[in-house]
């Protein structure tokens, strides 16, 4: 999964692919590196960012779903967001995949929408608000709490008929670097494998800092957590730099 934001403040990436020309020529790089999914965003998630309403994520959308799906009908399609609104938005558009850091919890109407959409979904864990999902709050077993989160997440999807479920133990949100480390450590104990599992680590702080490197700096040691969550049953890699992920991706298959 090749990460396409279009926001001007994205910690490492922001403002270079905002306009259609930009955005459609990062496309076709990231397709002709290998990726098989497209996940475009329109509001940064990193710490201190501008929080957006729904109007202005559709408003930097614009046209480009339906250009990336006329240009590149190959393409799986996954959108970044939060809002409801947008979720419908987007489907109209002509999207594949719904991608919610939330876990539905920043949007009461999220849960209700994916299911009147049929897409799948991918689940994040995070802390319950906005405000508070950069907070490290969890003091008790990260896995049994996580594990916990995505039984009852998952229960109350499936109720309204989602059938889909595509879970991210949300890398980078509310965690410790110590609890992110024993996620990588731990990834088959997620959901026990019962459902897909996305990896999203790419150009994380948890990684870089401790290391005393830029963000831009730690391809080689994301990959070897990327063989490793690969090895553990990861499903989907959702990744900056889509080259190097590919290769790591070929050779655990052809191991």
């Amino acid at each position: 999964m090749g990460i396409l934001n279009l926001t001007p403040d994205s910690f490492s990436d922001g403002g270079k692919h905002f306009e259609e020309k930009p955005a459609l020529d990062q496309v076709a790089k990231m397709l002709k590196e290998g990726a098989a999914i497209i996940d475009i965003g329109a509001q940064s998630t990193r710490p201190k960012a501008e929080f957006l309403q729904p109007e202005t994520e559709i408003s930097r959308l614009g046209n480009l779903i339906p250009m990336i799906k006329q240009e590149f009908p190959e393409v799986t399609l996954s959108l970044d967001t939060f809002y409801s609104e947008v979720v419908q938005f987007g489907f109209d558009e002509g999207i594949d995949i719904i991608n919610d850091i939330s876990g539905g919890n920043f949007d009461p109407k999220m849960f209700e929408t994916v299911s009147k959409t049929g897409l799948p979904y991918i689940l994040m864990h995070n802390n319950e608000t906005y405000d508070l999902m950069h907070k490290k709050l969890i003091e008790e077993d990260l896995l049994l709490k996580m594990n916990r989160y995505f039984s009852e997440k998952i229960n109350e999807l499936q109720s309204l008929g989602v059938k889909d479920i595509i879970l991210d133990p949300g890398f980078g949100f509310g965690k410790t670097v110590e609890q992110q480390h024993q996620l990588l450590n731990e990834t088959e104990f997620i959901d026990f494998g019962k459902h897909p599992l996305l990896i999203g680590i790419s150009r994380k702080s948890f990684i870089y800092k401790p290391l005393r490197k830029k963000h831009s700096e730690i391809i080689e040691e994301t990959q070897k957590f990327h063989q490793q969550v690969l090895e553990k049953g990861a499903k989907i890699l959702r990744v900056h730099d889509v080259a190097e992920a590919k290769k790591t991706i070929d050779t655990f298959l052809n191991r």
